[in-house]
């Protein structure tokens, strides 16, 4: 019985830790970064007269 309750715990433990680190990917992956919004080529336009 010993041996059976520490099978159980140790598969729950490892289910729980499994499914704590695909919800911590999913949640690394869907973050987003913090960058500049600059273009990395930028064309000068000509002033127009009136």
């Amino acid at each position: 019985m010993h041996r059976l309750l520490a099978a159980a715990l140790t598969a729950l433990c490892a289910s729980a830790l499994a499914v704590g680190a695909a919800l911590g990917i999913v949640a690394i992956l869907g973050a987003t970064p913090e960058q500049p919004n600059t273009p990395l080529i930028s064309y000068e336009q000509a002033q127009q007269e009136r």
